[in-house]
């Protein structure tokens, strides 16, 4: 049996009783004092996350920007210095490698975030495709922990102990300053449809971090999140999860990602593939579903029309927000119509839901 890896805060997990999980060979904590709690503590007052298994990938060089151009979807030439950009990357099919996040440090320097399932298949598949361009790619994964402050009240809280006046930050840019005396890249960047921010440290010093976070956010009731409310939050704001919304047969304009698409720029892997697929009409689409009879829309549930199979469920679970069961389902472009009525099969059994918006949930 192959041992589960670990990140820094462990220790601060098995502290706190958290409810531990292997995820994707991460033994992670799911849940402190219940993931309703939890979800609802990020939605109305502020949640810390640790998410020190994602993984981070430096790519540099002078030819950097044309390996990037190259490699993901959305057009790395409009990125400005201290920007991020997000983009699904794709195999040459059009199915989707990984969905990352791309910070610009300079024109020929980038530091890539990607999903922590994926991260030495993203890497591998980097170093690969690097090979006919002047660039270095150095996984860096070992050199961070990941820090995720996630709510209305995060900036007020942050604040307190770092010299980045975080107001400057705007959404999907990042700054390098000190944390409680630590240097620190912090992004305003996050996983759950709030504001909020994502912080890079060295390992070393994810634990002093945490404890600092927790304790100057007591009077906010700040509160450690599990990966069942982190579900639930990107779930609400249909922020795609890989694996669910995301995969190898699955394309980013199947998935809603069009607008990360840029079938207008320079070749790169999987256009070919994703032009024929916008031509000839797009086959699947994602679309919300409201559960109307009793029971939850788990992932990979078969969808039914009529009797006929039709998708499959991506994710579902009860809403905490919305107090309600929503799912998102992969289904027939053409039967993707707004309040059509189709069938959910939860073990055998046929249980309606019917097609709603699937932005459930939209801060302010």
């Amino acid at each position: 049996m192959t041992e589960l890896k670990r990140t820094p805060l462990y220790e601060e997990h098995l502290g706190a009783k958290a409810k531990l999980i292997d995820f994707g060979g991460w033994e992670m904590p799911v849940q402190y004092a219940g993931v309703i709690d939890e979800h609802h503590a990020v939605r109305t007052k502020a949640g810390l996350f640790d998410v020190s298994h994602m993984g981070e990938i430096d790519v540099n060089g002078k030819e950097a920007l044309a390996f990037l151009q190259m490699l993901i979807t959305n057009d790395v030439s409009n990125l400005v210095d201290g920007r991020i950009l997000y983009s699904p990357m794709c195999y040459p099919n059009g199915g989707i490698v990984d969905d990352l996040l791309v910070y610009r440090y300079g024109p020929e320097h980038y530091f890539i975030v990607v999903n922590a399932s994926n991260s030495d298949k993203d890497y591998a598949w980097m170093v690969e495709q690097a090979k006919e361009f002047e660039v270095s790619v150095e996984n860096l994964s070992e050199q961070y922990a990941q820090l995720a402050l996630q709510g209305p009240l995060a900036e007020i809280i942050l604040q307190r102990i770092t010299n980045i006046n975080l107001a400057q930050i705007r959404y999907y840019a990042f700054a390098h300053g000190e944390v409680d005396g630590v240097s620190c890249l912090i992004s305003r960047t996050g996983y759950t449809g709030e504001d909020g921010f994502e912080i890079y440290v060295s390992p070393q010093f994810a634990r002093q971090l945490w404890q600092k976070i927790l304790e100057i956010g007591t009077p906010e009731g700040i509160q450690p999140i599990g990966l069942g409310a982190r579900d639930t939050l990107r779930f609400e704001a249909r922020l795609p999860l890989y694996g669910n919304e995301l995969g190898p047969e699955i394309s980013p304009l199947e998935a809603g990602l069009g607008i990360f698409v840029k079938l207008d720029k320079i070749a790169f892997i999987g256009k070919d593939a994703l032009l024929t697929q916008k031509e000839q009409g797009i086959p699947r689409k994602l679309v919300g579903l409201e559960m109307i009879g009793r029971g939850i829309a788990r992932s990979h549930y078969p969808l039914q029309k009529d009797g006929e199979e039709i998708g499959f469920v991506t994710s579902g679970s009860f809403s905490p927000t919305l107090n309600k069961n929503i799912a998102l389902g992969l289904i027939r472009s053409d039967l993707a119509v707004q309040e059509a009525v189709l069938d959910v099969m939860i073990r055998g059994k046929a249980v309606q839901a019917k097609i709603v918006p699937s932005l459930f949930y939209k801060r302010g």
